[in-house]
């Protein structure tokens, strides 16, 4: 199917790694012209000498999006190279695990900040050249906004963030013919979730519980499921599709798992 992406400029944040890289990979593959927006240049040019030697284009920013001003400096030079954009996909963001007991006010902001914050940054600076273009923004989401994980208060507050905005960019951008949706992910391994695994007791029985949970093939959700979906919210295929939360995890959320082990 032909998601009719080609040439389309469409930002990535955290794109350098995990989930943002398996974004990028597969846009590059559709024809795109994927900007990987991460903190890390080593590991942002990694990945674009990847995309560029596979024939296909991308580009690159260094930028931490904890910091309020990067947003703003970030659209400015994508436009001043590009003239434009067509797509947004707010991707960055880390578990930190700042709970409600161990947590406190200072560590509980600077979490806003690393995830839920430079998704309202980002859209509102990108707003102006998605207008022109009517493009597409998918914010990436977590289960931990309707399920819960206990000592992650934070990040399932950014969440819930994440989830409302989507909704409500939704509604105030209909008049705009922009198109707003969000993808939820529940057990996708990632350098990170391969990171967190590891700081358990026996971590290999503690992945292989986890799997057995997952109703869908007893797996984990890989980062190329859910680029797939994310290329198809972007894309004009889904052109009557807007202020969904698109749940890519094996039914994790909302099927029985007592069913993965039927």
């Amino acid at each position: 199917m032909d998601l009719q992406l080609k040439n389309k400029v469409i930002i990535v944040t955290g794109g350098a790694k995990g989930i943002g890289a398996g974004i990028v990979k597969l846009l590059g593959r559709e024809g795109a012209i994927p900007i990987i927006v991460g903190r890390n240049e080593n590991d942002n040019q990694l990945l674009l000498n990847e995309i560029v030697a596979a024939g296909n284009h991308c580009g690159q920013i260094v930028a931490e999006l904890s910091d309020p001003i990067a947003a703003s400096n970030v659209i400015s030079e994508i436009v001043q190279k590009y003239q434009r954009i067509d797509g947004l996909v707010n991707n960055a963001g880390l578990n930190d695990g700042v709970g409600l007991e161990k947590g406190n006010y200072e560590r509980f902001l600077k979490s806003l900040h690393s995830n839920l914050i430079h998704y309202y940054l980002m859209a509102h600076h990108a707003l102006p050249y998605l207008i022109k273009s009517k493009g597409s923004i998918v914010n990436i989401s977590s289960k931990t906004a309707e399920t819960g994980q206990g000592n992650t208060s934070a990040y399932a507050a950014a969440n819930g963030g994440r989830n409302a905005l989507t909704r409500e960019w939704a509604v105030e951008l209909l008049k705009y013919g922009i198109r707003v949706n969000a993808v939820a992910v529940a057990e996708c391994m990632t350098p990170q979730y391969e990171k967190w695994i590891k700081t358990l007791n026996n971590p290999e029985e503690k992945l292989k519980e986890i799997t057995s949970r997952i109703p869908f093939e007893n797996r984990m959700t890989t980062a190329e499921e859910i680029a797939s979906s994310v290329a198809f919210l972007l894309s004009e295929v889904s052109s009557h599709t807007t202020g969904q939360i698109l749940h890519v995890d094996g039914g994790y959320v909302h099927l029985d798992r007592a069913l993965a082990n039927a």
